[in-house]
């Protein structure tokens, strides 16, 4: 295991209280990245590649036109390349990650069925990946992840009177617990120190709300499940996740502010021609 005295001492420090960081995601891939060693950045492309699902969903569905997100693991031209491959059937390219492949196996063999959800499949084929990381802590993160998820999905699938198996994706304990319990807390309530957290927030009906305390249950798990990582890659990673869970929050409150501005303009000329009517 590297470890990173330098890279670590010089980053800058941040809570989870509405403040914005000049350290961008961006930034970090271009000049900690470099820096990592071979089986680190392996490691650490488990966070850039969920960018690359989004862009294979896209090129998919859009094609040329499809908006690609950056700063994943591969440009456009590689996933339209890996993509490629994959449908083609030929030898997978190396270096790209086994889950991609396994996709677009079931992609191939269930293209013509409009009741599957591409999302979910992509998503189980990555976190069953992810979870399978070498690094222990990069793996309980994606396995935490991957069960508040399935949580609200649950959740929301009993709330609604869904099928909670066609919702919840892994094959471990818990989602297992939650295909096949009928008790009100799905015998979890012991078993996940979050738990009751996400039920609370299941239960919240405010979107932006929601989701803000959903990001607070994010950071408390890495501030909790990081105190004994001080130079490794463990605290870069979680910089990291930090860092675009921050940038996230900037991106929404300033699309939240711009709204607002549109009301107000649009409640200013109404008043204006209001007032012209009345004239």
């Amino acid at each position: 295991m590297s470890n990173y005295y330098c890279l670590v001492a010089g980053l800058p420090d941040f809570a989870f209280d509405g403040s914005k960081s000049a350290y961008t995601v961006e930034r970090f891939k271009e000049d900690i990245y470099p820096e990592l060693s071979a089986n680190d950045a392996t490691c650490v492309d488990l966070f850039f590649l969920e960018r690359d699902n989004t862009n294979i969903l896209a090129i998919l569905r859009k094609g040329e036109e499809a908006v690609i997100e950056q700063y994943g693991c591969y440009s456009r031209e590689e996933l339209e390349e890996i993509i490629s491959s994959a449908k083609n059937g030929d030898t997978p390219i190396s270096g790209v990650p086994s889950y991609i492949y396994r996709f677009f196996e079931y992609y191939i063999a269930n293209e013509g069925n409009s009741n599957v959800i591409w999302e979910d499949v992509l998503s189980a084929f990555y976190y069953d990946y992810a979870t399978k990381c070498p690094n222990r802590f990069i793996a309980d993160w994606f396995a935490f992840n991957r069960n508040v998820n399935n949580l609200l999905v649950a959740f929301a699938a009993r709330k609604y009177k869904m099928n909670i198996a066609d919702a919840v994706v892994g094959d471990d304990e818990i989602a297992e617990a939650l295909h096949t319990s009928g008790a009100r807390d799905f015998g979890l309530t012991g078993a996940l120190d979050y738990f009751e957290s996400v039920q609370r927030l299941s239960e919240n009906s405010r979107l932006q709300e929601r989701e803000r305390q959903l990001d607070d249950i994010r950071w408390k798990w890495l501030e909790d499940n990081s105190v004994f990582n001080y130079f490794s890659v463990e605290r870069l990673f979680v910089f990291l996740l930090k860092l675009s869970i921050l940038e996230r929050w900037a991106k929404l409150d300033a699309e939240k502010g711009m709204q607002r501005y549109n009301e107000m303009i649009a409640e200013l000329k109404s008043g204006m021609d209001n007032k012209s009517i009345e004239l």
